[in-house]
């Protein structure tokens, strides 16, 4: 049995929160249906006596993609989404998947719409899979925006392919520069210093300054475990908190390089998702709505709102996309045109392909020019410490080994 807590509305319209025990979710639902009770969102509890202690295996993208693209072949031809969902959880070799599938079967069996099943399992699924979704339904093509979904994600997933693939190299000089001048100052360097010692002579400021610093790290060593945690706090924070992330996303889109590169990665990815749900029939509003989930940047998500309240006005997209003050003239231009000749959804997807290119150009502009950065400042830091100890043996040697103190 597990906890699940629930919120839903009873029959004057008032909201009722409260948990229940039940063997799953398909159980507590129809506990609460029971109760005459019209449910708005149930989440299930876990805690150490009932959470998975290995964590569960993850789903990857790729795994949501590959359900995706079958589950809509599988519509296509006329096949139902129990029988679907059935066939693809059995052929699933991941547990998580499987169980999330299986669920899902038995939750339409009962007559649960299919986007409030996949809504039980939003932790494994991507922030804009459900509005798709949902949306999708309400126009009867659920086959085409499943298709369409699968597109998507496919090119985001070789986008971030490309991405991690660009900054690998550079990670690794940066870690092991940052260990090999840790190596020198904290290690090396101390064997030096009782030389130096032994001989009372007196070095030079260079040598001076790393004696100084490989004395503070070795006799504060417990800053740098609580620098690490620090980060990771600071991490999990702007990860898991709504406002953390938000926090980080405003931060990161001031910055010169970092910024321009979300920015882009946000234009291709609304445009993406627009131009696929228009091309699948999903009504505006609800296109607009699971674009700004796509974009996965708080920026803008907050941008969009009032484009969104805009459109929905019967404004058009153009103008109110322009004063989001998030699209650049070229993405704007290509809109309007589609809306002048009734090529919205190819207009919008030329749009994104642009950004897709312009966002790899500059990724690799960036990493050219940062290995050869990061090469120069390891040079001059492994360089500075080697002088420091080659002059001021020199400088013992020279004074025949006497100190002047």
């Amino acid at each position: 049995m597990a906890n699940f807590d629930y919120t839903a509305t009873d029959v004057d319209g008032h909201v009722v929160k409260g948990r229940i025990k039940a063997a799953d979710e398909l159980a507590a639902r129809q506990q609460i249906l029971l109760q005459n009770l019209d449910l708005q969102t149930i989440t299930r509890k876990t805690n150490l006596l009932t959470a998975d202690v290995g964590g569960g295996k993850k789903v990857k993208p790729q795994e949501i993609l590959h359900f995706a693209r079958q589950l809509g072949a599988f519509v296509r031809s006329g096949l139902s989404l129990v029988d679907g969902l059935d066939i693809i959880a059995k052929s699933s070799a991941n547990k998580t998947l499987q169980s999330m599938l299986l669920e899902t079967r038995d939750a339409v069996r009962q007559g649960v719409p299919f986007d409030e099943a996949l809504a039980a399992h939003s932790k494994v699924l991507p922030r804009y899979f459900l509005g798709i979704i949902r949306s999708a339904e309400l126009t009867g093509r659920l086959d085409a925006a499943l298709e369409q979904l699968a597109d998507y994600m496919e090119r985001e997933l070789d986008a971030r392919t490309k991405f991690k693939s660009a900054l690998t190299y550079p990670m690794i000089i940066v870690v092991m520069s940052l260990a090999s001048v840790g190596i020198l100052t904290v290690w090396v360097l101390p064997k030096f210093t009782k030389l130096f010692d032994s001989l009372n002579s007196e070095l030079p400021w260079t040598t001076s300054t790393l004696i100084g610093v490989s004395n503070t790290a070795r006799d504060a060593w417990y800053v740098l475990p609580i620098l690490v945690a620090a980060v990771i706090g600071l991490w999990t924070w702007t990860k898991n908190s709504p406002r953390g992330r938000r926090a980080r996303d405003y931060a990161l889109m001031r910055l010169p390089v970092a910024g321009t590169l979300m920015l882009y990665a946000g234009v291709e990815r609304v445009c993406r998702i627009l131009a696929t749900m228009w091309e699948a029939g999903v009504p505006i509003g609800d296109a607009m709505v699971a674009a700004s989930q796509a974009a996965d940047n708080a920026v803008f998500e907050d941008r969009l709102v009032p484009v969104q309240e805009a459109v929905l006005a019967g404004e058009g997209l153009a103008g109110p996309m322009a004063l989001a003050r998030l699209f650049p003239d070229a993405a704007l231009q290509m809109v309007s045109v589609g809306e002048a000749t009734g090529t919205l959804s190819e207009q919008l997807a030329n749009a994104a392909d642009f950004y897709s290119r312009e966002l790899d150009y500059k990724l690799k502009k960036v990493t050219t020019m940062f290995e050869p950065a990061i090469i120069v400042v390891v040079g001059l830091g492994v360089g500075f410490v080697a002088w420091s100890l080659v002059d001021a043996m020199y400088g013992s040697i020279g004074s025949g080994g006497v100190g002047a103190k």
